[in-house]
């Protein structure tokens, strides 16, 4: 099966080098010139383990090919796959604009019947836009080919992308005709051989799907660190309450670990612009407006921990933070609560040192030298009144506690991801706090 992808971000390269590894022929196609070269040079502009490799294999086994040449590839290809951004604009809906683009491009230039299936997350009634505009094209053309329009959202996970593509736990594919059906089964059907976990669905309860399973997944997340900071004002150890709760089966234990706040390209986004739709169609999401102001606060936590410790004063004094990226194996720093702590300690006078194993160069992207870029996690911490940990990388979870402490100036450690034993940490002469315990 011939099949483009549109956009090579982190949905585009990893959904088009993935179907590319089930066998189909699959040409990415971006806007992006320099992008485009870069990976036709088998360079990966994103950090994601295992995609490395299925890339550079492919593009040897000649399955997959990069282009800024979407029109050109329309003849050849059954599938166009709309994965390109839909960024959100001020009021928190989604940015259409480049979905609509690719909509154009497709009236403008097909003369055969084409599926175009949208794996960009966005609002509902967006396929209806999409066929609208590929209609009108059409039209202008004075032509008349068939085609089709699905809704196939995303559920990748960063760090684990490669793996959750290729073992699904579902696909969601939204339909309205039986030819579209078909194809997007014949798609699909290598990755479900044993067990065949596609979940067809109308095109609106796709697009709903997608943006209902994120909202879900963030609100346990808020809920919990709500509970989190209860515990920690009666008493309570919140890991205690955690496995307590998760042990009930109708909750089950995933999402419910307490931190520093969520962040990243789907749950800031997707429940921002679920709030939107509602707002657009009459209507308040008033358990979600809630659990965004929850998150919000909860950025700021680990700030708020330090002004209390040392009394207001902060000027002057250096902090380290140990990870960058909103959650491990990614070096994605968007909506990441280190944007947030560096804002907020950089405002208050201290200096701020920084150590991500692969995040470092998106940070400087983002904010420049106004941090120090330390070469390794432990020279982050030299001289430090405190370390922050924001980020669990395996790398932080066993560290060299003696060497740490002789390190820093003031041995305070505040813990964001819940991961150190205070009393292993008392043990070593360090002070720790961390999130509801």
């Amino acid at each position: 099966m011939n099949i483009a992808v549109v956009g090579t971000g982190y949905v585009g390269l990893v959904s088009g080098a993935c179907f590319a590894e089930m066998g189909a022929d699959v040409t990415c196609v971006d806007v992006d010139r320099e992008k485009i070269s870069r990976l036709q040079r088998g360079e990966i502009p994103i950090y994601e383990p295992q995609l490395d490799g299925i890339v550079q294999r492919n593009m040897r086994e000649g399955r997959l090919h990069f282009t800024t040449d979407l029109a050109g590839c329309l003849d050849a290809v059954e599938i166009v796959f709309s994965a390109v951004g839909t960024p959100p604009d001020a009021d928190g809906s989604a940015d259409l604009h480049y979905v609509l683009d690719v909509a154009r491009t497709v009236g403008r230039h097909i003369n055969h019947y084409v599926l175009v299936a949208i794996k960009s997350t966005v609002p509902v009634g967006t396929a209806g836009k999409v066929r609208a505009v590929i209609r009108e094209e059409l039209d202008r053309r004075g032509v008349e080919v068939p085609f089709d329009v699905a809704s196939n959202p995303e559920f990748l996970k960063e760090g684990s992308a490669v793996r959750d593509f290729l073992s699904p736990d579902r696909v969601i594919v939204g339909v309205d005709s039986p030819r579209a059906r078909e194809w997007m089964t014949r798609l699909y059907r290598p990755l479900m051989l044993k067990s065949f976990r596609v979940i067809f669905t109308d095109v609106t309860s796709a697009e709903m799907i997608k943006y209902a399973a994120n909202s879900m997944l963030a609100t346990r997340i808020s809920f919990m660190n709500d509970i989190a900071n209860l515990c920690e004002v009666v008493g309570a150890d919140v890991n205690q309450v955690r496995q307590g709760i998760g042990a009930d089966s109708r909750i089950g234990s995933k999402f419910l670990y307490p931190g520093c706040g969520y962040g990243g390209s789907c749950f800031p986004k997707d429940v921002r612009a679920l709030i939107r739709t509602a707002e657009q169609a009459g209507c308040r999401m008033r358990v979600l407006e809630a659990v965004e102001a929850v998150n919000e606060d909860q950025k700021k936590l680990l700030f708020d921990k330090l002004s209390v410790y040392f009394d207001g004063y902060l000027e002057g004094r250096k902090v380290a933070l140990w990870g960058l990226s909103f959650k491990p194996e990614t070096d994605d720093m968007r909506e990441a609560t280190s944007l947030v702590t560096i804002s907020l300690l950089l405002d208050a006078g201290c200096n701020v040192s920084v150590y991500d194993p692969v995040a470092m160069d998106e940070c400087r992207r983002r904010i420049g030298d106004r941090v120090l870029y330390a070469p390794d996690m432990y020279e982050a911490v030299r001289g430090a009144d405190a370390l922050l940990l924001l980020t669990e990388w395996k790398q932080f979870r066993m560290p060299d506690w003696t060497r740490v402490r002789n390190l820093m100036q003031t041995p305070l450690v505040l813990d964001g991801r819940n991961i150190y034993d205070k009393a292993e940490l008392a043990d070593h002469g360090l002070v720790y706090q961390g999130i509801g315990i």
